[in-house]
């Protein structure tokens, strides 16, 4: 069984060892720069607590699972590949595209695996709406429209500061769960057109720690993009900090026989509905595979068992490169009015057999079971 080590002992950090205990993956250390904070979660899951250097080091760790904020994920990961470990970090990946590259070559090279959040494309209503558009529901698709409406995190965010700073944003910090829900449905994009503005100079903090305090924004806020996906269909995705209210679906996909309506991508459950030609309402779908509570680190017992089955993990090192580099190409596009071509093509993840869910996850990850998820 991989041994895990945690990187990062911040908010998120406790569903994620929730979930991992679930699955029965060993934890064998959790660190952060921050000693006390560490020592806090290392006490609420009985695991020892290490400083970042001592657990890149430590010989029970064979994957860090890299949870630190966004401008230090690109290198820690690079430290942790380079101390011999595989990695899954938080999204994104890196906040340059071409940092994303020399993370999934050093991988490579290194003969060790590299991958990244979101993994919420694994739950129930994104497996199940790719199970549908796979077998023909709505067929084939033509377009695609994805939209992240919200008027910021500063309502309720007790440090919003670095969602206003480089590398944060609403492409960047809620733009993977819906560009890496897009790829897992539509496949990889050939090239992307953006507009981009900062229409708040500053914004107001709303949490009771920091009530009526002002920071600035250095970013944009409101960001649009045209997609056009390598098997011909187009796109349109919003991603936004400043919009007070909308009634915008989260995600729909647009075939010739038609409609599917994708719940939110930030989650794992939600309904999918489909809407076929001729028919005179939608349609829910059944949930056709589990998974659909809050099950972050879904990707790391993923990865687990793949590198035990010697198959690819479903949430790659490829699969996030490429996220970064639409996200970058978009704010590209926005500044030199230009279209922008992608380099990566990243194939589509490898959906879940169907029907497949925790309980036999944990079997897999036991070894009890004949068969494998792949």
């Amino acid at each position: 069984m991989i041994r895990v080590g945690v990187m990062g002992c911040g908010v998120i950090s406790e569903v994620y060892l929730k979930n991992l205990r679930s699955f029965g993956i060993p934890v064998a250390a959790v660190a952060d720069l921050d000693a006390e904070r560490a020592a806090a979660r290392a006490e609420q899951f009985q695991v020892p607590a290490l400083t970042p250097d001592e657990l890149l080091a430590h010989p029970d760790v064979d994957l860090v699972l890299n949870l630190t904020v966004p401008k230090a994920h690109a290198d820690i990961a690079r430290q942790a590949l380079e101390a011999g470990k595989h990695v899954h970090t938080e999204k994104p990946l890196a906040l340059q595209a071409d940092d994303a590259k020399a993370l999934v070559d050093l991988a490579r090279s290194r003969g060790l695996r590299i991958g990244a959040a979101p993994d919420t494309f694994l739950g129930s209503h994104l497996q199940t709406a790719r199970k549908l558009l796979d077998d023909g529901w709505i067929g084939e698709p033509i377009g695609a429209t994805a939209f992240m409406m919200s008027h910021g995190p500063e309502r309720w965010h007790p440090n919003p500061d670095f969602f206003y700073q480089a590398g944060g944003g609403p492409m960047f910090d809620m733009g993977p769960y819906y560009l890496t829900a897009l790829v897992h449905l539509m496949g990889p994009v050939r090239r992307v057109a953006g507009t981009a503005q900062t229409t708040f100079s500053t914004r107001v903090v709303e949490s009771p720690n920091r009530f009526g305090e002002r920071i600035p924004v250095e970013i944009p806020t409101h960001v649009q993009a045209l997609l056009e996906f390598e098997r011909g269909a187009t796109g349109v995705l919003i991603t936004t900090f400043d919009v007070w209210h909308s009634e915008l679906p989260r995600i729909e996909i647009y075939g010739t026989e038609g409609t599917l309506a994708v719940p939110d991508p930030n989650n794992f459950g939600g309904t999918v509905r489909v809407r076929r030609r001729g028919a005179d309402a939608w349609s829910p779908a059944p949930a056709l595979f589990g998974f659909s509570e809050n099950r972050r680190g879904l990707a790391v017992a993923d990865m687990a068992l793949a590198i035990r089955d010697g198959r690819p993990h479903r949430a790659s090192g490829d699969l996030a490169m490429h996220v970064v580099e639409v996200m970058e190409a978009i704010h590209i596009s926005a500044r030199e009015a230009r279209h922008v071509e992608m380099v990566s093509r990243p194939a589509r993840p490898e959906p879940w057999p169907l029907g497949y869910d925790e309980a036999a996850l944990v079997l897999d990850l036991r070894g009890e079971r004949q068969r494998d998820p792949s």
